[in-house]
């Protein structure tokens, strides 16, 4: 890779034009993107990611998400900063001495964990309202159109089985669309398609940025799950690790295909999808990953 020098970052501009990865840029810093995988409560590790972004003094270039990558990468997009977001999740998380049930069911808790409001009818089991309610308040955007920062969402239509990049328009419609998981939240109607979880089709999709991007970071949030030890298996626990399961087969593939600059999965542990809680948790499992994109952004720059 030819020299590359970063520029300083005060506020982030309207993002330049798309410039191909084999034309070369020697007189100017080097594109860079990042995309930020789904992965539920694990997926809160982005925030660490995008703060070495800021500590770099990085303009990210391009931005891609699935799922809570979306929702991350939306907020980032829209001109917050990684510090900022992780005070918006401490800020609304409620304690781990909480009961998780009572969350889930409460009508009042209207915090990061709002969303998980039960749900029965309209093809899924909980219903993303809540949490969408309260991305309108914090989004300094609601169109992709308006982004500082170029985004991408991912969904799978679920009939024509197709993946489906939305990039325009309405930002909330996307974002619950790629979050919809299957059997637990409500598809998406939207533009004439039926939608659903990006995950299902992309979990990671780096793919859209590998043509716009001189550097591409990659960061999976599927997460680890040890074996409970009574060897009994809820209903949730088994959606969500099946969902895993396939999630990974497609990443394996993805990575054989074409490989990103930069590719990091965060070892969180034992950290359920909905636990949005134990956000301290995950941050302190996500520093060693923290400390090892630094280093290799570092390297790669340098070069």
């Amino acid at each position: 890779m030819s020299s590359f020098a970063l520029a300083p970052t005060v506020a982030r501009p309207e993002a330049a034009a798309a410039v191909s990865r084999d034309v070369p840029r020697a007189d100017a810093a080097p594109t860079i993107g990042i995309a930020l995988g789904g992965g539920g409560a694990n997926g809160l590790a982005h925030i660490s990611m995008l703060e070495v972004i800021d500590e770099m003094g990085i303009e990210l270039h391009r931005v891609a998400g699935t799922s809570i990558g979306a929702i991350i990468g939306a907020l980032y997009a829209s001109g917050m900063s990684g510090a900022d977001i992780r005070a918006l999740v401490e800020g609304f998380i409620l304690s781990s001495g909480d009961n998780v049930l009572e969350r889930i069911v409460s009508e009042d808790a209207l915090r990061w964990v709002d969303f998980i409001e039960v749900e029965l009818g309209h093809g899924g089991l909980l219903s993303a309202d809540g949490f969408l309610s309260f991305m309108y308040e914090k989004l300094h955007e609601q169109r992709f159109e308006a982004l500082a920062i170029p985004l991408k969402v991912t969904a799978a239509d679920l009939w024509s089985r197709e993946p489906v990049v939305l990039e325009s328009g309405d930002l909330l419609s996307a974002i619950k669309a790629s979050m919809a998981l299957p059997g637990v939240f409500e598809p998406v109607e939207l533009d004439g398609r039926v939608l659903v979880d990006g995950g299902t089709v992309n979990p990671v999709p780096y793919d859209l940025l590998m043509d716009d991007c001189d550097i591409v970071i990659a960061i999976d949030v599927t997460g680890e799950r040890t074996r409970p030890e009574s060897g009994e298996t809820g209903y949730f626990e088994t959606l969500f690790n099946s969902v895993k399961v396939m999630q990974a087969a497609i990443m394996q593939e993805k990575l054989r295909q074409r490989a990103p600059d930069i590719y990091l999965s965060p070892p969180i542990v034992d950290v359920r999808a909905l636990e949005f809680y134990r956000a301290e948790e995950v941050f302190r499992q996500a520093e060693p990953t923290r400390r090892e994109l630094k280093q290799r952004l570092s390297s790669l720059l340098a070069a």
